[in-house]
């Protein structure tokens, strides 16, 4: 387990080369955020995402998001891309948004029982943005054990964690300091599924009809 200071430039530089390297080896890292602290994996990886659930304590009906790094990888992630979620994603993104969608058929990933689909973000924080940039899309999840709040801090993160994670990328208290919003694409009308960084009247300008949780 090792600690990289990302204000420093030379740490971060050397965080960043030692978080990918770590992912490419099937290890899990902490990454800072906007929203919140993220425990992530190399999304292409079973048993890393296995072991970043394990590491939350937490089974597979709880599927693990994906963060990238640029609006294009989500083309690459999706059966197809509707026109309300490009919408959303060229207004929000990067930021506090995530999205349901259907995942391509052809991927080989196991993100836990996702029922085809995939939650998808980009973040808004250049640390994170630079590891996924590196690595490729990873399965991320808040930095926390299940049940504990999420880790707005990578001390926070790392006194959930510990040893299960290898490399800690300190990027300071997250700037949101709550989890993204959670919208549902995938039918004719967006679902908020989690309110959170965004609000239900800002997805509205966006994108007109909105139903918010529950409605």
């Amino acid at each position: 387990m090792t600690t990289f200071q990302c204000s420093d430039p030379v740490a971060r530089r050397a965080g960043l080369e030692a978080a990918a390297a770590a992912a490419a080896a099937g290890e899990l890292v902490v990454m800072p955020t906007d929203t919140v602290y993220g425990i992530g994996a190399d999304a292409f990886n079973a048993a890393a995402v296995r072991a970043l659930l394990a590491a939350k304590g937490r089974g597979p009906d709880m599927p693990v998001p994906v963060l990238v790094g640029s609006w294009k990888t989500i083309e690459g992630l999706v059966l197809a891309v509707p026109p309300v979620a490009t919408k959303l994603v060229e207004a929000f993104w990067p930021g506090g948004l995530s999205l349901v969608v259907e995942h391509a058929p052809s991927l080989s990933w196991d993100l836990g029982d996702a029922k085809g689909t995939v939650m998808v973000r980009m973040p808004l924080h250049p640390v994170a943005l630079d590891l996924l940039r590196s690595v490729g899309p990873m399965a991320v999840s808040s930095a926390n054990r299940s049940g504990h709040p999420p880790a707005v801090t990578a001390d926070e993160a790392t006194q959930q964690l510990g040893e299960l994670v290898s490399v800690y990328l300190d990027g300071g208290p997250a700037p949101i300091g709550v989890a993204s919003t959670v919208v549902d694409v995938t039918g004719p009308i967006p679902v908020v599924l989690r309110q959170g960084a965004v609000s239900l009247d800002a997805l509205r300008e966006v994108a007109g009809q909105v139903l918010g949780v529950g409605e």
